[in-house]
Parts: structure tokens; sequence; C-alpha cells
């Protein structure tokens, strides 16, 4: 099993019913939104299903840590920080946590009041090639590998 960072990139305008219903399932509701899934059949399903809004790809616990020391937000819109971590979990960092959850060892709910899901930044210099056409076709919409999904959410950190 590996984890997978699912941004919106599209924004309502349009938007069927169903697919917006699955949009708010995957925790993103707003543009430059970020969630973590694993690969499973099920969010498999659901990507495909919103394949014209969103772009993703895999990630390592590098990638997932820089998005939790960026952009890692607790109830209340207060900031993650190492501390914290230390002080409400087992784990002594923001680094070791990430390598957890990357390898299935901790979830995101382990962190009690963490979010779960990341507001990125618009990237900066813009996604490159549009947001109308997939990735394959030089756009921004669809599955990446890990080397794109690790550029973008670097200009959007």
């Amino acid at each position: 099993m590996k984890r997978i960072a699912v941004i919106r990139v599209k924004g309502r305008s349009r938007t069927r019913r169903d697919v917006e219903d699955t949009l708010k399932m995957l925790r993103l509701s707003r543009v430059n939104y970020c969630s973590i899934i694993d690969d499973s059949k099920t969010y498999e399903g659901m990507l495909k299903k919103v394949k014209d809004l969103v772009t993703w790809g895999e990630i390592d616990s590098d990638d997932f840590s820089l998005i939790l020391k960026n952009r890692g937000e607790l109830e209340g819109r207060v900031k993650l920080t190492d501390e914290y971590i230390k002080k409400n979990t087992e784990y002594e960092s923001i680094d070791e946590f990430a390598k957890a959850f990357i390898e299935f060892k901790a979830e995101l709910k382990d962190i009690p009041k963490l979010r779960p899901f990341f507001r990125l930044h618009p990237p900066r210099k813009g996604f490159g090639g549009g947001i109308k056409r997939a990735v394959s076709n030089g756009g921004a919409l669809g599955r990446r590998d890990k080397r794109d999904i690790k550029g973008l959410i670097i200009k959007m950190r």
C-alpha cells in the first residue's frame, strides 16, 4: 500500500452534485486543498470520478513532512509544531510521525485536533500548462508520478 496526496485544482462552477459529494468525502471542499489517502480500490473509484477536478500522486515521508511542517493545522488554525507532536503523541518530531504515517504505523487521527486536510498556497509560477488538460497532455489534472507531485507540493507549500 502507498499514501497518495490529492490536491483540488478546479473550483465549483458547473460541478455535478455526485462529484461535489465525492470531493467532500475526500475533504477537498475548496481549490488548493490537499488530502492524504491510501491507494485502496474505494479511493481509486473516487479519484476516477473526480479526475477532471484534481491531481494526485504517491508521496514519501519527506513530502508528507514538508506538508505537515508548512501547512499542518490544529483546530482553531493553530500551526502544528514539533513540541505539540512530542507532548500529545508517542512521536518525538513531525519527521518521525511522517515516516510512521507513510509506513502505515500511524494515522492522522493519532494527532489530537489535527485537521484532516491541508490548505495549500496556489502554486508559485502556476500549474504550468493550465488546469483544463491532463498531466499527460501538459496540463495539471490527473495522476502524476512521484517527481511531479513532489515538485507541485514544493511549489504550493
